[in-house]
């Protein structure tokens, strides 16, 4: 199992970004219980709405808005785990993720691409995935994979079916993958456990987690309910990642974009852990400011810098292992 390296941890010297305080970090997590006690979230989903309501959430059937006790958020984080195993096919591809330990993984997804043989700029196909894929395997520093491009050439209907073989069969490290929806989920699993050998070898040592995405502000759409669900009853970990956009979709000011964006993840936590207690859960997030006047998403600007610095404080104050795409 590897375990890298620690960061920003007190020895006797080191180096970390902490723009966030104990006080601050605390502001911001009353925040998100006020907006979840009172504001809400839209639910589209019907299966999640009742899965809610029996945790004890209280629903809004007419407007589908569900609406947090705070108790229900708290208890949701203190039940997940604040170590996620990243299994890899094979042991020695084995990455721990916890309490600062910092790894990386390629970023996803490419979907046009400068051919190296013929210098056409073009979209990319599944032959493209399976060579990424081997090309990431072989880099030693980055630890874990992410399906950097897409089967531009399968149907948009079973493209991550096409994506999640070109990766798993040309990687042996572990694998984030949004399955788009619910019926990509379940034959990504039955992939997943033809190449472990059987169900109960997949669940032992699951080597894929699906990633998904709430939609700002404060919605959780009816496959990004179903993937939840799906990989809590399967138990595969969720990879969660936020992706408020400051200014456009969520607050201008960094601290309102912060509560909103942890009102989502937090939200999908407790529908996690409701659907089976324990389930891992990354703490994630892709957000940045908009460019109001090229309507642009601001990837390289400090502010995304502070933003990533912010989530993951925000992640080791719930105890929760941290996802935070680079920019």
């Amino acid at each position: 199992m590897n375990r890298p390296i620690k960061a920003g941890k007190l020895y006797s010297g080191g180096f970390s970004l902490n723009v966030l305080t104990e006080d601050e970090l605390y502001e911001i997590h009353l925040g998100t219980l006020e907006i979840l006690k009172t504001t809400g979230v839209y639910v589209e989903s019907e299966e999640a709405r009742e899965i809610f309501r029996s945790g004890g959430a209280e629903i809004n059937e007419k407007d589908k808005v569900v609406t947090f006790p705070p108790y229900l958020v708290e208890d949701s984080i203190r039940s997940a785990p604040d170590t996620f195993h990243a299994y890899g096919r094979i042991p020695e591809s084995d990455v721990v993720l916890e309490a600062n330990r910092v790894t990386f993984t390629n970023f996803g997804e490419g979907i046009m691409f400068v051919d190296p043989f013929t210098g056409e700029h073009r979209e990319t196909t599944k032959k493209d995935v399976e060579m990424a894929a081997r090309v990431i395997d072989h880099l030693e520093h980055v630890e874990t994979y992410e399906r950097c491009m897409l089967s531009h050439d399968k149907h948009h209907s079973v493209q991550a079916l096409h994506n999640a073989e070109a990766s798993l069969t040309n990687t042996t490290k572990h694998h984030w993958l949004g399955p788009v929806d619910r019926y990509q989920c379940g034959k990504i699993i039955e992939i997943c456990c033809a190449i472990a050998g059987s169900e109960e070898k997949f669940r032992e040592r699951p080597f894929l987690t699906f990633v998904t995405c709430p939609i700002s502000p404060l919605k959780l759409s009816s496959h990004h309910c179903d993937i939840i669900i799906e990989a809590a009853m399967h138990g595969i970990g969720v990879n969660c990642i936020g992706m408020a956009m400051s200014g456009g979709s969520s607050p201008i000011h960094i601290a309102g974009t912060l509560v909103q964006q942890n009102a989502e993840i937090l939200s999908s936590l407790v529908l996690s852990q409701l659907v089976r207690k324990g389930t891992s859960f990354i703490y994630a997030s892709s957000t940045c400011p908009l460019d109001m006047r090229q309507a642009t998403a601001t990837v390289g600007s400090p502010e995304t810098g502070i933003i990533n610095a912010a989530v993951a404080r925000l992640a080791s104050y719930y105890n929760l292992p941290s996802f935070a795409a680079g920019g």
